[in-house]
């Protein structure tokens, strides 16, 4: 459930959702949409959008941020998916009777979805302990972590 980063610290918390029965294709295109933004703008962007994909990524989304509050006690608003991956999973198959006493061969795609959420305020707390006393006012901390290009991709809409 938590990645170390060193010897008593945890800054990566994740959540592993298995065998949802949906093709993987059709759930990295919601992925794409979240990934590298922050938990509560994730949680926006996962009601509003019109696909089915959607709710089983946002119960992970949700179930990740859960495992990072309850065992890590990391605060919801600093979360930040630092990586979201779908990769395949086992195929079902059945098969259909047709006409003539012939068969139909069903398939129906699985997929194995993971999301990894970073505490942001760790990076930001070592940060400003590295530096020196005539640097503070210097350092520029980048807090914005939206997707430059999404307007110019064509937006959440287009695809269907």
């Amino acid at each position: 459930m938590t990645k170390k980063r060193n010897k008593n610290s945890y800054v990566e918390v994740y959540a592993l959702g298995q065998h949802i029965s949906m093709s993987a294709h059709k759930a990295r295109r919601v992925i794409d949409q979240i990934r590298g933004r922050s938990y509560e703008e994730t949680l926006m962007i996962l009601e509003l959008m019109p696909y089915r994909a959607c709710y089983p990524i946002f119960k992970l989304v949700y179930s990740a941020a859960a495992n990072a509050s309850h065992n890590m006690d990391f605060n919801e608003a600093s979360l930040v998916i630092s990586k979201a991956e779908v990769n395949e999973g086992t195929t079902m198959k059945k098969l259909k009777p047709r006409a003539r006493g012939r068969s139909y061969a069903i398939k129906r795609p699985t997929c194995h979805i993971r999301i990894v959420l970073k505490d942001t305020s760790f990076y930001e707390e070592e940060d400003f302990f590295c530096l020196k006393k005539s640097e503070w006012k210097k350092k520029k901390k980048y807090t914005d972590m939206t997707y430059h290009y999404m307007y110019n991709s064509g937006g959440l809409w287009d695809k269907k």
